[in-house]
């Protein structure tokens, strides 16, 4: 009974076996059966490295964000320049004006060779509130009828520029201010004349369309109107070469390039007006072991226009534009996914038996058919030495 069970359940057998007897091994199988063992083994090894590296599959949908911010990181020397000329302003669409911003942003003084002279977390560098044994302790500085400070009082040269700004009015005439005139703000100036300038940091921005420029000049609103106070530049013109080390929109992600990193313009004398129009994608950068990051990356397009004009009298004309660096950020509405993947292990199993199983058929259907080309060969050359 038991051994009935036992032979019908060997019907089930799908691989019926041969007698040692009516197997032949032929010097052509060992050649198939080693290079199948060595393809077998390299393929394998592909297969593992395979299911250890890690994969980025990319997705697009759509940046569902609400009154977000977006922080700017930037890092831009321009080595002809002279840091108390340059502002740092920003605008946007929804009507958001920020002027002159320093509380985010370093000012470094370069020297002609481009080495660092001064650091600074100000608008203006080496600017010092007035001696008290010079003036007295109770003194209160006029601001030569500009609008004045919640204090009441300029006592410093740039206590009087920023009530100047607040009135819209230009900041041409330093030596006749009596706080200026005592803290040398010329003598500062005609030091500086021959240096550069570094600006780094990082400023925040809402998360719609706008710009942020490096300009020369104090800025002011005037009506609706967002001025620089450039008429003291307009004869000479300024150099506005510039090295940008880089310009990233958001959290910066290693080994990531954006487009403006190390991006160098030279030999820009006159009244330039450099335009870098931004188009900025929000990204998710998702990773096996570690949290998720949400930056952004950004592609760019360059224009620049001169804006130095004269006359026939060789008189320069008022331009038609602000001389500067500008960069005009549009936001896109989709949001891209970078994902990190790895392969399961069932995956890399399902590979592993895919490449040994469909190697070790190939080869038989090969060893198999150099067999019986052999044989048939051999007994045509039999038969022709017969007859």
């Amino acid at each position: 009974m038991v051994k009935s069970t036992l032979s019908r359940f060997k019907n089930f057998d799908a691989y019926a076996k041969t007698l040692d007897d009516f197997r032949v091994k032929t010097s052509t199988g060992a050649v198939v059966t080693l290079v199948s063992a060595f393809v077998i083994a390299v393929l394998l090894l592909g297969e593992f490295f395979d299911y250890r590296s890690v994969h980025v599959e990319s997705s697009l949908i759509v940046d569902g964000g609400r009154k977000a911010k977006m922080a700017i990181d930037f890092d831009i020397s321009f080595p002809k320049i002279p840091c108390y000329i340059l502002t740092l302003d920003v605008m946007d669409v929804a009507g958001e004006h920020q002027s002159d911003i320093s509380h985010s942003v370093y000012k470094v003084q370069l020297s002609p060779d481009g080495s660092e002279i001064k650091r600074e977390r100000a608008p203006n560098l080496g600017d010092t509130g007035p001696d008290p044994k010079e003036v007295g302790p109770d003194y209160c500085g006029d601001c030569g009828g500009a609008i004045k400070p919640e204090s009441g009082c300029c006592n410093t040269c740039e206590d009087v520029r920023q009530a100047y700004v607040r009135s819209g009015w230009a900041f041409s005439r330093p030596e006749g201010i009596e706080q200026c005139v005592r803290e040398g703000y010329l003598d500062k100036m005609k030091e500086q004349a021959d240096q550069g300038c570094r600006m780094h940091g990082q400023i925040t921005v809402n998360k719609v369309a706008g710009n942020f420029h490096i300009a020369p000049g104090r800025s002011f609103q005037s009506g609706n109107a967002h001025v620089h106070d450039i008429q003291q530049y307009l004869q000479h013109g300024l150099d506005f070469s510039h090295h940008i080390k880089s310009l990233s929109f958001g959290e910066k992600v290693p080994n990531v390039h954006n487009p403006l990193d190390d991006q160098r313009v030279d030999e820009a004398e006159g009244l330039h007006m450099f335009q870098y129009y931004v188009k900025v994608v929000g990204t998710k950068y998702i990773y096996l072991n570690r949290l998720p990051v949400n930056t952004n990356q950004y592609s760019v397009t360059q224009f620049n226009r001169d804006l130095l004009q004269k006359n026939a009298m060789g008189m320069v004309m008022p331009p038609n534009g602000l001389p500067g660096v500008f960069f005009n950020f549009d936001i896109s509405p989709m949001l891209v996914i970078q994902k990190e993947e790895r392969k399961s292990f069932t995956s890399f199993l399902t590979g592993v038996c895919a490449i040994v199983g469909g190697i070790f058929t190939v080869a038989g259907i090969i060893d198999g058919a150099i067999w019986r080309a052999e044989r048939t060969l051999k007994r045509k050359m039999e038969l022709g030495k017969a007859l």
